[in-house]
């Protein structure tokens, strides 16, 4: 649900990692959180994956680009990630900061859309923030900003069975639909 750091200075280290996943069974499915390097994130392939637009980032890993419906195992998934950073006072801009963890219009315009076209209608919804009201209930001091408005509109207008977010470190279930992850791992199919 955000911030793997998979894809931050291509160095050694994220190498071997990267290649260590590339080696396993499975395929490994990010969205961006508010701590990642857009400028290098944004470089890799955008390639067709599961009916929506992904970054191919290795075989077998892709970032889920915001705004998309991903068709997974018969399953509708809208992703959108990114969130405010409440600490860029102390990160330095395109080094540890960067202004794409806002949405861009196109992006906001691009999940309008494709809401649109699947009738308002998903199965999972994963975001890295969550929507305002549920925000409220989870930390007092985080504020609400374009993006957690713009899932407060995708809350109320989209019917769907279960929201997934990470933003705010901690494992906890709000109202049997809100999922906040951390530690704990959702099995979904």
């Amino acid at each position: 649900c955000g911030d793997l750091g998979g894809v931050w200075k291509n160095d050694n280290e994220e190498m071997y990692w990267r290649k260590w996943l590339e080696q396993k069974k499975f395929t490994t499915l990010f969205i961006d959180g508010n701590h990642e390097n857009f400028h290098l994130l944004n470089e890799f392939e955008i390639v067709d994956f599961a009916n929506g637009k992904a970054h191919k980032i290795a075989d077998g890993i892709y970032h889920l680009m915001r705004g998309q419906i991903f068709e997974i195992d018969g399953k509708r998934i809208f992703t959108f990630g990114g969130a405010s950073s409440h600490d860029k006072e102390y990160r330095t801009k395109d080094t540890n900061w960067w202004e794409e963890e806002l949405p861009s219009d196109w992006e906001l315009e691009t999940a309008i859309s494709n809401l649109d076209s699947n009738g308002w209608t998903v199965d999972y919804i994963i975001t890295h923030c969550a929507p305002s009201s549920v925000q409220e209930r989870i930390v007092s001091n985080c504020s609400q900003d374009i993006l957690t408005e713009f899932f407060e509109e995708i809350k109320n207008k989209t019917s769907f069975e279960k929201w997934f977010f990470g933003h705010y470190h901690l494992d906890l279930s709000i109202d049997g639909k809100f999922c906040c992850l951390f530690n704990h791992i959702e099995k979904l199919f």
